[in-house]
């Protein structure tokens, strides 16, 4: 029998849980249509109340998906990944850093105590990594194309670097060479997964060579390592950029596939 799946509705995260990690001067900016071109032109957007609403939105989601997933162990955002936003400063499509925000607010209200991100986007996670640089209870991991945006790139806690080109089975090696090490290393209360799928071969703005099948051993392995550990993990979609939105949709889909299969499998 398929694991019935639950469709909850967030509401937009609030000013409060955004100025955790974002500047109150860039917020303002941002939230009340201040932003200048330049910072339009970084963000990728041109400013508009309905891309504000949906900004906020998304984020709420993926602050809903944490809290769900502290109380049930797994949960998916439909959006979400938008870990280039840095502290003062839009950039790379992303002008809120909603797994940074979800961190922040999960620490901030005593929920947890140690917070694993992992970024399976194909560009590091660079506003991530500088927004939680020397911060204790977050723990930064990018696996991402080494050749490819941001051209400078931050430190994350943990940075794998991977050469263009690579395939399924390298790939999900690598990955299973440093995931369940770490998960036990570092212990974490509760995971934030990235699952980009800009790493799809057939992505316009990666430089990896992933399958669909490839995609969802990656989500599956990755949700899989966490039921297995005991620990809560919640999953946004990540970039994508394919023109054909119905392919593009049909990516984001594995990993809510994946985590439904995860889920049967562990009998919850």
């Amino acid at each position: 029998m398929a694991t019935p799946v639950e469709w909850l509705t967030p509401r937009p995260a609030s000013v409060g849980a955004l100025s955790r990690v974002h500047t109150r001067a860039y917020l303002d900016a941002f939230l009340n249509g201040t932003l200048d071109r330049a910072a339009q032109r970084r963000s990728g957007f041109v400013w508009s109340d309905a891309l504000v609403e949906r900004v906020r939105l998304e984020t709420g989601g993926t602050l809903l998906s944490l809290e769900v997933a502290l109380a049930s162990g797994l949960a998916c955002n439909s959006a979400g990944g938008t870990h280039h936003a840095h502290a003062d400063a839009a950039s790379g499509y992303c002008l809120i850093n909603d797994l940074a925000v979800a961190a922040a607010h999960a620490l901030a209200q005593g929920w947890v105590e140690r917070v694993l991100i992992v970024d399976c986007d194909v560009h590091q996670g660079d506003g991530t990594a500088r927004l939680f640089a020397g911060v204790p209870g977050v723990f930064t991991f990018s696996m991402h194309a080494g050749r490819n945006f941001p051209a400078r790139k931050a430190k994350s806690d943990l940075d794998i670097a991977l050469a263009n080109g690579m395939e399924d089975d390298a790939y999900l090696t690598v990955l299973a060479s440093r995931l369940p090490g770490l998960l036990a290393a570092y212990q974490p209360d509760v995971v934030l997964y990235d699952a980009g799928v800009d790493v799809h071969r057939d992505d316009r703005l990666g430089y990896l060579a992933l399958s669909d099948e490839g995609l969802y051993q990656r989500d599956a392995y990755v949700l899989a390592c966490c039921r297995e550990a005991d620990i809560p993990v919640a999953a946004v979609i990540g970039g994508g950029y394919d023109r054909d939105i119905v392919t593009l949709a049909e990516r984001h889909a594995q990993l809510h596939r994946a985590a439904a299969d995860v889920l049967e499998r562990t009998g919850e």
